[in-house]
């Protein structure tokens, strides 16, 4: 199956918005989901589509403006019966190759301790966790911020 990686566009927040839920399980991620992330950064953000332009997932991220060394993934999604053929790493390959182009030497990333998936799916791309941060997304819900040192 023939993939396309593209940056996102503005039109594409409409089409991942009411698969996100589903693709992460049933959890309620549509919050963490927002359109800034394709208005504003659509040129640090991605799309992978099928030959026949079937959403096969998607990548959120920016180039920080305060750090001018770090990139940050905010979210990424790869449509279940999708999953392991390289997707999520193609995606990341694109926002890793843009990253270096404007600069940056590393990505951070932050999940869910719980989500063995994506700490299992984000080691095997190199990602090396930093630390533990306490309290991140409310009282006791604490996260896992990754890193990975761009070559």
């Amino acid at each position: 199956m023939e993939i396309e990686i593209r940056h996102a566009r503005p039109s594409d927040y409409g089409r991942i918005y009411p698969l996100v839920n589903e693709w992460w399980g049933g959890r309620e991620m549509t919050q963490h989901l927002a359109g800034v992330f394709f208005v504003h950064f659509e040129g640090s953000s991605f799309i992978a589509e099928t030959s026949d332009c079937t959403l096969a997932g998607f990548l959120c991220g920016f180039l920080s403006q305060t750090d001018p060394a770090e990139a940050y993934v905010h979210m990424i999604g790869v449509a279940p019966e999708l999953r392991r053929q390289g997707i999520g790493r193609k995606l990341y390959e694109a926002f890793f190759e843009t990253a270096r182009e404007h600069g940056r030497s590393f990505v951070h990333f932050v999940t869910a301790p719980f989500n063995t998936g994506s700490v299992t799916f984000h080691e095997a791309l190199g990602f090396e966790l930093e630390r533990v941060l306490d309290d991140y997304a409310g009282p006791g819900e604490n996260r896992l911020l990754f890193v990975k040192h761009l070559a």
